[in-house]
């Protein structure tokens, strides 16, 4: 299937791995790489950035396709060493940057300058529309349904792709949701160029995280996200668990005298304990409401051939059948 970012990114498959917290290391990107579509490295997972050029010469180790590098920026008194994880970034080759949360323009004219394409996470069009006037080659649009932070107006992605499609004049693709082929179908059909999957990616064989976290997953239903830290500002989606019930009882009790120290046990330094030790009650950790949609454990492979096999049996069977007369079984 070619589109715009398979063309832009030198991919087979319109299908891009979402950067995730303890979720993106060399295994993770390989993999979903080697199955046709983009695997992200998760660059704020790695304490360095000597341990990110590190990562990224694994990747290359497992795979000759092309793979990218979250980069997410974050408002902090102590940042993380940004000018050395964009030179890592750099020196390794890469050839796609995802980034998140603040606005990239600092950042965008070295990874430009050595060829990289830059594709910015936006919750909003008008955040889009931002990413693309200071230069992003694409953006990825993350609805409501999202993992992880769906920002503060929740549109879910029904409206929210066809609004950016209506505004946006470079390539999107979608993100939030996002779990076979026809979450991919509808993608399209919205003006989406491809679609990001992140919790769908979760539950894999290959995914390098406790088996714990994989049983959650397919174990939940759409009804058992949560959002926590919306007093802050900062929401975020989550898995329901006894940290996270916690948390939200907190933020009830608090209203808007809430502050971050007030909830730090249930959200710093959580996810070593739930990705890596499988300890599913430590706090808030990111996943969508696709877990509804997810009820198996897949190898990576076998999971990007089924989306693809569903895709064109939609396409090219549903959907053409009914514009020939045909009544879908």
């Amino acid at each position: 299937m070619k589109t715009k970012l398979t063309e832009m990114l030198g991919i087979e498959r319109p299908i891009v791995q979402g950067g995730m917290h303890y979720v993106g290391f060399a295994e993770m990107a390989a993999a979903v790489s080697n199955a046709g579509g983009l695997g992200i490295i998760t660059a704020l997972t790695q304490k360095t950035p000597a341990d990110l050029a590190n990562e990224i010469a694994r990747c290359k180790d497992m795979t000759d396709k092309p793979f990218g590098v979250n980069i997410t920026f974050l408002p902090s008194t102590t940042p993380p060493d940004y000018p050395g994880i964009v030179e890592a970034v750099i020196k390794g080759g890469v050839k796609v940057v995802e980034t998140a949360g603040n606005n990239p323009s600092a950042v965008l004219p070295a990874l430009q300058g050595a060829g990289i394409k830059v594709i910015h996470k936006c919750t909003a069009v008008r955040h889009a529309l931002k990413a693309q006037a200071i230069g992003c080659d694409a953006v990825s649009v993350d609805g409501f349904e999202c993992g992880g932070h769906p920002g503060e107006d929740d549109v879910p992605n029904f409206i929210l792709l066809p609004r950016a499609a209506d505004e946006l004049e470079i390539p999107f693709i979608s993100s939030g949701g996002m779990a076979d082929g026809r979450s991919l179908v509808a993608s399209l059909a919205m003006g989406a160029q491809g679609m990001n999957m992140g919790t769908r990616f979760i539950a894999t064989k290959e995914a390098p995280v406790h088996e714990n976290v994989k049983q959650a997953i397919v174990a939940a239903s759409e009804l058992d996200t949560r959002l926590v830290m919306r007093p802050l500002r900062n929401t975020e989606r989550v898995l329901t668990n006894a940290g996270v019930e916690r948390l939200l009882e907190k933020e009830k009790e608090l209203g808007s005298n809430i502050k971050f120290e007030d909830i730090i046990a249930e959200v710093a330094g959580v996810y070593p304990k739930v990705m890596v030790e499988g300890e599913m009650d430590a706090g808030a950790w990111s996943c969508g409401m696709v877990a509804g949609l997810i009820h198996d454990i897949p190898t990576v492979q076998e999971l990007m051939d089924r989306i693809m096999k569903e895709a064109e049996d939609i396409i090219a069977g549903t959907l053409a059948g009914m514009l020939a007369g045909k009544v879908p079984a």
